[in-house]
């Protein structure tokens, strides 16, 4: 985070993340409430793109957004030369964006399944609790 940039909630900030994402048109967007299951992060936002382009264009978004409108850089970015599986550290929200064949062979939501999550589609959002 810059030093012009003022502390930011994590649900404001998962809202805005996934607004990011939206723009590309990620697809099957999903929000993890690890707040009470993790000491290093509070949410992870996982994304899909249809293509190696299509994930880099939300990364690219994503990045452009919280840079250009609220002074906020990730702290670590990695697999973006690859573009299969990029991640976005936030800190507080952890981002993963995925081909479809890597998201279904890494299966992130199943290694955290119990947890609440929130499915963002189209602007509409449905609850499973947390992050609220």
């Amino acid at each position: 985070m810059s030093a012009t940039a003022r502390p930011m909630a994590t649900a404001e900030m998962v809202e805005l993340i996934g607004g990011y994402a939206q723009g590309p048109k990620a697809v099957d967007l999903v929000v993890l409430d690890l707040s009470g299951a993790s000491a290093f992060t509070d949410a992870f936002i996982i994304a899909s793109g249809r293509s190696d382009r299509q994930v880099k264009a939300i990364h690219d978004a994503i990045h452009q957004g919280m840079k250009n409108d609220h002074s906020v850089l990730p702290s670590h970015v990695e697999g973006l030369a690859e573009s299969n599986w990029v991640l976005l550290d936030y800190g507080d929200v952890v981002v993963h964006v995925f081909t479809p064949a890597t998201r279904e062979y890494y299966r992130l939501e199943a290694l955290w399944g119990d947890l609440p999550r929130r499915e963002i589609s189209g602007g509409e959002e449905e609850s499973d609790q947390g992050l609220q």
